[in-house]
């Protein structure tokens, strides 16, 4: 039977219909398997960050969350990507679809209304049902809201240039949302063959002919030159956990400043730890996130290439990589997210809920920034009054 969840806990719906026979068993979805119920009082609970409890926000009842001593299982990538990925531990989540950034995330079934955390917009909608592949593994919260606040206020006093408004406006409306990130890991063993040349610097002494004095003079000088040879060989190296975002909600630039991730303390898929946040759906497939981990793979393996053919300077002319055992996981990291409209436009701001890492976009005040330029031209023209007295 299927149930759908109240604030209260669940409560019967009709029956789930069958999944068509060639594709596998959908799960139940991550949000209604998170909101446990609270032992003492029945409300539904949340996941404390750098806890292995669940606290109700009416009675703080604490349910402690039972995590099982699983091994994360990395999949084989050829099948999943030959097969197509929905091949196994499918499930369906109800999310909801911003039709301002086109996030899709998770969204409380008994609520119809709220801000998207991606770029703050308000969304009015039914919530549907994404399926997708169940995340092999997480890392739970580390920092509570409170915490990511105070770094967020940290950066923002850091900020030069920043319109007052701005630092006001984010200490009111400072709220945070918390979101597991979608991501991609990737392992591979490659061996790569090269063709290239090595460069090695030399110097030969060259007459030439420079003015000194008002006259033209000769003298020799030192010239620095390249003498190249060809260079082949092979490399290898094996990648484990190459991290690649399956998200489009938030820029690029910004997600890879969040990293490191200590993804060493990956804990198996519990949906305990997503009660009380919201999980992004993955928008980015299987094979286009292979894809953009080769690539991350290729440039670590021309570093490689060049420091093998050594010298001075490297060429690389050919490179033949061969991966091997490659598999994956879908794996879940969290972030507090904000999104705040100033002077009519939408900026982000994310933090590492590991670290506590900021990373955000910023408008720029023009006002403050002619202040500065004006100064730094009134410094200056005084330095240069000050040098012209003293060579009087």
């Amino acid at each position: 039977m299927k149930f759908s969840l109240g604030p209260w806990g669940p409560r019967p719906g009709p029956a789930a219909p069958d999944p068509p026979p060639d594709l596998p068993a959908a799960q139940p979805a991550a949000g209604r398997e998170a909101q446990l119920a609270c032992e003492q009082c029945g409300a539904v609970l949340a996941y404390a960050p750098g806890t292995n409890a669940l606290v109700c926000a009416y009675c703080g009842h604490e349910n402690r969350i039972e995590v099982a001593a699983a091994e994360i299982v990395e999949q084989p990538l050829e099948a999943a990507l030959a097969q197509g990925e929905l091949t196994h531990d499918v499930e369906e989540t109800q999310t909801v679809k911003c039709a301002s950034c086109a996030a899709e995330f998770t969204f409380d079934p008994d609520r119809h209304a709220g801000s998207c955390p991606f770029c703050g917009h308000s969304i009015v909608t039914d919530t549907g049902v994404h399926r997708q592949l169940k995340p092999a593994a997480l890392l739970p919260f580390l920092i509570t809201e409170r915490e990511a606040q105070e770094r967020v206020r940290q950066w923002l006093r850091g900020l030069w240039f920043a319109p007052t408004k701005l630092k006001k406006y984010a200490r009111d409306q400072g709220r945070l949302a918390g979101v597991y990130l979608p991501y991609w890991t990737f392992d591979s063993f490659t061996r790569s063959r090269y063709q290239g040349r090595r460069g090695d610097f030399y110097t030969v002494p060259t007459q030439v002919r420079v003015k000194v004095d008002g006259r033209m003079v000769t003298q020799t000088r030192m010239v620095q030159k390249v003498r190249w040879r060809p260079a082949t060989g092979e490399v290898s190296r094996h990648f484990d956990d190459v991290l690649v975002l399956a998200s489009r909600s938030l820029p690029t630039w910004m997600t890879d400043r969040l990293e490191p991730w200590d993804l060493a303390d990956l804990k198996p898929y519990t949906p305990a730890f997503v009660a009380g946040f919201q999980a992004e759906a993955y928008q980015t497939g299987l094979a286009a996130g292979w894809n953009v981990a080769a690539e991350k793979m290729q440039a670590r393996i021309a570093g490689d290439v060049r420091l093998a053919i050594g010298g001075d300077m490297q060429e690389i002319h050919r490179l033949d990589v061969q991966h091997s055992e490659r598999t994956y996981k879908h794996i879940l990291l969290p972030c507090w997210l904000g999104a705040y409209l100033f002077a009519g436009k939408s900026y982000h701001l994310s933090v590492n809920a590991r670290t506590g890492m900021v990373q955000g976009e910023r408008p720029y005040s023009w006002i403050k920034i002619a202040a500065a330029v004006l100064l730094g031209l009134v410094v200056i023209g005084i330095a240069l009054a000050v040098g012209n007295v003293q060579g009087f």
